[in-house]
């Protein structure tokens, strides 16, 4: 809820005061969208839940969720040169709407992607792996835009969610190359991300090097 009362006064700052009576319809498109995490969120939780009842096993270390601020939402708006309203924001942002899976392993990361976009209700709009093909920057992270139901009073509604499933060792990595993208004005010096990308070669065999080991854990505790 003060996600949603921060959305308002964002709007009384932000938006036009022509536009000032879609206030409440915006809230309760936020409101939507939040019930969308708290979807995704659920179905994550019990998935771990069980791996962790059968198996003795939790593949997700922790899971983050965000709604997108109303500036960011505005700003993406405005980018595509489109008007803002709430049918533009709706067909044009699908990433209000935020939850970032954090992983034990690399083949775990994997597994959470199957298991969740082969439930019947969940369909997978968009998918971008920058762990097999890592951005120019170094980043790795899968990327998924899902689209999950939301059961309304006046029924269900289709709502986007955008996934980040990750390792520790990529989140650690990427929590601190934005940070240091926002002190630099989000411009790093070309010799600061020369040695980025070879922070982000380091994590890459790491997390290769993690999942051997415990691959060779798991196959002497099942011999």
């Amino acid at each position: 809820m003060n996600e949603l009362l921060t959305a308002n006064e964002e709007l009384g700052l932000l938006l036009d005061s022509s536009l000032e009576m879609s206030i409440r319809e915006f809230l309760n498109q936020m409101m939507i969208y939040n019930s969308g995490i708290k979807e995704i969120r659920t179905k994550l939780e019990i998935l771990d839940e069980e791996f962790q009842t059968k198996y003795s096993y939790n593949p997700i270390h922790h899971i983050e969720s965000r709604l997108k601020s109303v500036k960011s939402i505005l700003d993406k708006i405005k980018e595509k040169k489109l008007e803002v309203t709430l049918e533009n924001i709706r067909a044009n942002v699908t990433d209000i709407a935020g939850v970032r899976v954090i992983c034990n392993y690399l083949d775990d990361i994997y597994k959470v992607e199957d298991l969740l976009v082969n439930q019947s209700d969940v369909t997978l709009l968009r998918r971008r792996d920058y762990i097999k093909t890592p951005k120019a920057s170094g980043y790795q992270s899968l990327h998924l835009i899902v689209e999950v139901p939301i059961f309304l009073s006046d029924g269900p509604m289709p709502i986007p969610v955008e996934i980040q499933i990750r390792t520790i060792a990529m989140d650690f990595w990427a929590s601190l190359e934005h940070k240091l993208k926002y002190k630099s004005d989000n411009e790093v010096a070309e010799d600061l991300r020369y040695r980025l990308k070879i922070c982000a070669s380091a994590i890459q065999e790491l997390d290769t090097e993690m999942q051997n080991i415990n691959n060779i854990i798991a196959d002497r505790n099942n011999n």
